[in-house]
């Protein structure tokens, strides 16, 4: 097959996944198109599979705001008549399901139909997509594709409570290469960022407040307070700075080390003893799934997808959100025992084993299948 794939090309999870799908479709022999702003950031190699093209927005000073959205639908359609690209596959729901619509019945006026499959990633709908100035586009771009996907059975219930949806919303779940987290470097370099008698407590995303950064300061507070530990916090945000400061604050800045965003997640795993995703909401919690991978247990809030990713009392522990205390509690009871976290990181990579990009990837090729042969009819 050959199909287009438009994603935001960030450190985010959403194009993390959209990139890495693609990646995996092309190594099953299908022809890739990546339609973006920007070459996505594990985009690391092109090949005869893989193309990238990249959506130009003319500056117009007429314009406050340059009118992405119609100039991807421009694109969608150029792509898919130079590339004869047979099914679009967005990730997002807005602006890129919009988008893709509108080319769509562009497309459709030269007797060219194009399906498309939408894929919820989380606050396209829990926070963005629901707002009233998007909710009727989101809602006519999800009952307008040809299919629908989320990345949890909670996003699905989310979109269906917040939105009059008339479309049937298949759950596929994120996934993980589990090769790329076998480590098969000689040394991940632990002893640089601990001694031997500190264990490692991380913490990945992108700072923003729905992460809830305060409360993995506080808890790896609590935690170093018990054990000596250090803490790596990687990723770029505006919660990133009022996070230093109360670093300082706590007097912990020197056991606390601000990576910023970073391609080396894999090495940073490799010597994490513990992780940390205490979020207000998740849609699924793909970095949590990634620490999991390393054999890294996680403590967690319940919240959204989160429960369906990390089991509770087995790769980690689930905990209200707010609820700084049982974390650290149950942070301490797994690193306190050497057997125990023992079985705890054993236990993350089992646990891991079930989102596996091989058991997961040939259920978007199904649906690839289901909606061509669909469109075979209209």
């Amino acid at each position: 097959m050959r199909i287009g794939i438009v994603c935001y090309p960030t450190f985010g999870g959403s194009g993390v996944v959209a990139t890495e799908l693609g990646l995996e479709l092309s190594k099953r022999g299908h022809q890739i198109h990546f339609i973006t702003y920007k070459q996505p950031v594990r985009l690391e190699l092109l090949s005869n599979n893989v193309h990238y093209h990249e959506v130009n927005v003319p500056e117009y000073p007429l314009f406050h705001y340059q009118p992405y959205e119609l100039a991807l639908s421009s694109k969608l359609v150029d792509m898919v008549k130079l590339h004869k690209i047979e099914v679009l596959h967005v990730h997002y729901a807005i602006p890129h399901a919009y988008a893709a619509y509108m080319a769509q019945k562009m497309l459709r006026e030269e007797d060219i139909y194009i399906p498309i499959v939408t894929t919820l990633h989380g606050t396209d709908i829990t926070l963005v997509g629901s707002h009233p100035f998007y909710k009727p586009a989101v809602t006519f771009s999800i009952n307008k594709s040809d299919a629908v996907t989320a990345v949890s059975k909670s996003l699905k219930e989310d979109t269906l409570r917040l939105f009059e949806i008339n479309n049937t919303i298949d759950v596929v779940t994120n996934f993980i290469d589990l090769s790329k987290f076998e480590h098969n470097f000689t040394d991940c370099q632990r002893d640089i960022m601990a001694s031997d008698d500190e264990k490692i407590i991380t913490h990945i995303s992108n700072f923003r407040e729905v992460k809830r950064i305060p409360d993995v300061i506080q808890t790896f507070y609590n935690i170093q307070k018990a054990i000596p530990a250090k803490l790596m916090m990687v990723g770029e945000g505006p919660e990133k700075e009022p996070a230093e400061n109360l670093c300082r604050k706590l007097g912990i800045e020197d056991k606390v080390v601000f990576f910023g965003n970073s391609n080396e997640i894999d090495r940073i795993l490799c010597f994490s003893d513990l992780f940390l995703l205490p979020s207000e909401t998740e849609s699924f919690g793909l970095s949590a799934l990634e620490a999991m991978a390393s054999g890294v247990p996680v403590i967690s809030s319940n919240t959204g997808g989160i429960p369906e990713v990390n089991s509770n009392g087995f790769s980690g522990f689930l905990s209200n959100v707010g609820d700084v205390d049982d974390m650290s509690k149950n942070a301490i009871h797994i690193l306190k025992d050497a057997s125990r976290l023992k079985e705890f990181k054993a236990n993350a990579k089992v646990q891991a084993n079930e989102f596996s990009i091989y058991n997961i990837v040939p259920k978007y090729e199904a649906i690839y299948e289901r909606v061509l042969n669909k469109c075979t009819f209209v």
